[in-house]
């Protein structure tokens, strides 16, 4: 099984705050992370159809923390 954007994965969930909030655009997401908006919203996009995550304007919440946990320290 592959995942996209294995490297520093860790991101989304280093990246919340203590209520499972991310507040940062996909733009300065993916600046830091080193990739193209686009491929940051796809994979926000897939998180948020899993139901992990809600997507709002600027800010991105963790819904099911312990599924994208899981999902994010499986084996490549």
């Amino acid at each position: 099984r592959q995942r996209q954007m294995c490297i520093r994965d860790r991101y989304w969930l280093d990246s919340a705050n203590a209520s499972g909030e991310i507040a940062q655009t996909h733009q300065a997401m993916a600046a830091e992370l080193g990739t193209a908006r686009e491929v940051v919203s796809r994979q926000l996009k897939e998180f948020e159809r899993r139901g992990w995550l809600m997507l709002g304007r600027g800010v991105i919440q963790i819904s099911d923390e312990n599924a994208l946990k899981q999902h994010l320290s499986a084996p490549l």
